[in-house]
């Protein structure tokens, strides 16, 4: 039976003078191969290393790497794995090379760095290995993936931005659309739907229980180089507003991806 474990915890939130976007880091062990799903930012790029050696593993030892969609915060730390292939939707794959210039998610450089990479493109229904296969979960992005898990937990579904953290399974909207509204909120109900356990992009592995949130893990994470009663200093409940939710320009940005896959043929 194959295991899940999160390598990175993802956490969500923000400041009013910039993102700062933790994902999600996790392996699938159990199997013929072993998977990492997302290789987060470059800040970090200093933990993966120890949190592999923690569990007597090395860079070498994973088999090749899943990328749920190819946003900055999700993709820098691809060539720490130079020797495994990268698993991308097609349609992620080819926007990367031309993103669009509302899409500050997807910088220029991702195409060019990508474009290093050993890129095999998927879709709905690749077997990973037995027991592991990509789901489709477009909206957030023009080609979202997930990763669906059989384990002894039941199907789990590793879901990238697709459901960024839990409260996005209660409220099934997606608090930053890239691409279509329609499918990214078809996207969160089929996760919701289909899974035992979801391991989201920026949050803690949860269960919904008779319509409430369950955790599997504890919320814990250090701030450092800032005192509670710094001058100036301030805790909001809720993020500053970021100008959009759906990225304007977004019909644009699909006729663009339109005319390269014609392009492609």
């Amino acid at each position: 039976m194959l295991r899940i474990d999160v390598l990175l915890e993802g956490y969500a939130f923000q400041t009013d003078v910039g993102i700062i976007g933790f994902c999600s880091v996790i392996l699938i062990e159990g199997g013929p191969r072993r998977v990492l799903v997302d290789t987060a930012h470059v800040g970090r790029r200093i933990f993966i290393g120890p949190a592999l050696e923690r569990r007597g593993l090395t860079p070498a030892d994973i088999d090749c790497v899943v990328m749920t969609h190819a946003h900055w915060d999700h993709i820098q730390n691809w060539d720490l794995f130079p020797h495994a292939p990268l698993l991308m939707h097609r349609h992620e794959w080819l926007y990367s090379q031309h993103p669009h210039p509302n899409d500050w998610a997807t910088p220029l450089w991702t195409g060019d760095s990508l474009r290093q990479a050993r890129v095999v493109e998927v879709e709905e229904g690749y077997e990973v290995m037995p027991g592991c296969r990509i789901i489709e979960l477009i909206g957030h992005s023009p080609g979202s993936i997930g990763v669906e898990v059989e384990t002894e937990q039941g199907l789990c579904i590793i879901t990238g931005d697709a459901l960024h953290f839990a409260s996005v399974a209660l409220s099934g909207e997606n608090p930053l659309v890239f691409w279509d509204d329609r499918l990214a909120r078809q996207s969160i109900q089929r996760v919701v739907q289909r899974a035992d356990v979801i391991y989201p992009g920026h949050d803690q592995p949860f269960r919904l229980v008779n319509g409430r949130i369950e955790y599997l893990h504890p919320f814990d994470i250090t701030l450092t180089g800032l005192a509670a009663d710094r001058p100036g200093l301030k805790f909001l409940p809720e993020p500053p507003p970021r100008g959009w939710r759906v990225m304007p320009g977004i019909e644009e940005q699909r006729a663009r991806l339109e005319g390269l896959l014609r392009q492609r043929g």
